[in-house]
């Protein structure tokens, strides 16, 4: 028996390759699928089965291209209703595999298809649960985004949920191992731990939507409190996951276009294409092209550009640092954006060599910051809620990135006013959005927080996050 759980971290995503006797299941596999192809064909397997717990809302799911590539059944849970072919497993169904066994277990709440699929080994012995979204380390799915699917409220869902946890996961064995779909830092759900493998015990033990003895009335409201609205995009991905996509291949093609400076902006001028640049922020802050939009492939790219771009049939224009244009293109695609027509052929060089203008952010280290901290100057603190409400400056506004749209009117129209996050990258961000709406006077906080502190900038006094919900 062979397991392989295949993390991307950008996405906080886990895709599994279980192997025995020579076959192969994947569940929950990624858009680009050639990966899994080679480690079959290097353990010289055969993938029997593609195993999906849902219709992922924040990835494609990379299930009807391998299954193409393979002739291997795509497995869902009870009432999926895929537009294309696939094994509809009913509760309980047993999958051979090799010397191991896997079992659907239908654990409906997150979606009403989710299942959990149980992998016993070649005793017999329930080995490790693949939970998708049902159950995460610290935390379960979310039970408002299928709500208009299902004709169901959030709390319907939420209960629906209790049952499947009590019913189907709860009763196996403390030495179960879990692997979930997502880890910290996905939007499916609150409390994610950063680890990605636990023990069902453990997980019984700390994980507050599996107290023993918790009523259906409390995991309700616990699971329902503070549920921010989902990312635009994915209802998106889950049409797209549901009816199929264009193969990688296909969209990778369509956008490494290399296009010179002047095709690029007769392109972004006739299309309405999003200029998206890529590269560091510190690079972006220095020269862009004015009224692009900044998220660096070194953060949590795709999440940011589902959640601030939202259309996946948005055109994209990409400006990226040389040798990165496939693999910019791929993790857009990994979240639906299949629009990439074009990157900029010889980067923002080729752009400024050619006499086009450029646009720049002022940046400040936070031991310049402290003046103005001082002085009482307009701050503007792009972090989520929850790390607000952990620590903040005294006198900074909250408002966040992922709904800086909703905030427009907070910035002063005039006045020199001042935006941080973290660690600097959501505050380019959060700085390249404000410059494009035509509000320049702005100055980002280099470093975010973490300088601020190492400032010794006086800040309120620190809030455990588990305790200030």
């Amino acid at each position: 028996m062979n397991i392989e759980q295949i993390y991307t971290g950008c996405l906080a995503q886990g895709a599994y390759y279980i192997e025995s006797e020579g076959e192969v299941a994947i569940i929950d596999p990624l858009r680009e699928v050639q990966p899994y192809l080679e480690r079959a064909k290097r353990d010289k397997a055969k993938i029997k089965y593609i195993f999906e717990t849902h219709f992922h809302a924040d990835f494609v799911s990379g299930h009807v291209t391998l299954s193409r590539e393979t002739g291997a059944p795509i497995v869902y849970g009870p009432s999926a209703k895929p537009s294309f072919e696939a094994i509809i497993a009913e509760d309980g169904q047993v999958f051979p595999l090799g010397k191991l066994e896997i079992i659907a277990l239908h654990t409906p709440g997150h979606t009403m298809e989710s299942t959990t699929y149980l992998l016993r080994d070649e005793n017999g012995k329930d080995h490790a649960i693949f939970s998708g979204d049902t159950l995460f380390l610290g935390d379960v799915g979310r039970p408002d985004l299928a709500q208009k699917a299902a004709n169901m409220t959030q709390e319907e869902l939420a209960a629906t949920l209790y049952d499947s946890l009590r019913t189907k996961i709860m009763p196996l064995a403390d030495d179960v191992i879990v692997y979930p779909a997502h880890g910290a830092g996905s939007a499916c759900g609150k409390n994610m731990m950063k680890e990605t493998v636990d023990t069902l015990g453990n997980q019984k033990q700390m994980n507050y939507a599996l107290r023993a003895d918790m009523t259906k009335e409390e995991f309700v409201k616990e699971v329902t409190d503070g549920l921010l609205p989902p990312p635009q995009y994915f209802p998106l991905n889950v049409k797209m996951n549901k009816e199929g996509y264009d193969d990688i291949e296909d969209v990778i093609e369509r956008g490494a276009v290399g296009l010179s400076p002047e095709a690029f902006e007769t392109a972004a001028n006739e299309t309405g294409a999003v200029v998206l640049d890529v590269r560091h922020q510190s690079d972006f802050a220095k020269a862009h092209i004015p009224r692009s939009i900044f998220i660096g492939l070194g953060g949590s790219f795709a999440p940011w550009v589902g959640a601030l771009i939202a259309d996946v049939k948005q055109p994209i224009l990409l400006i990226t640092p040389d040798g990165k244009e496939e693999e910019t293109i791929t993790r857009l695609s990994r979240v639906g954006f299949d629009g990439t027509i074009g990157f900029l052929k010889g980067g923002l060089e080729a752009w400024i060599a050619a006499g086009k203008d450029t646009d720049s952010v002022t940046s400040m280290d936070a031991e310049a910051f402290k003046v103005h901290v001082e002085a009482k100057a307009p701050i503007f603190d792009v972090r989520k809620e929850t790390e607000y409400n952990a620590e903040h400056l005294e006198d900074a506004h909250l408002t966040p990135l992922d709904f800086l749209n909703d905030h427009l009117a907070a910035f002063p129209a005039k006045d020199t006013f001042y935006v941080h996050c973290a660690g600097g990258y959501r505050s380019m961000i959060a700085a390249s959005i404000l410059k494009s709406r035509g509000i320049h006077n702005l100055v980002d906080v280099a470093g975010g927080f973490g300088a601020i502190k190492k400032a010794g900038i006086k800040t309120t006094d620190f809030v455990c996050p588990t305790t200030s919900n």
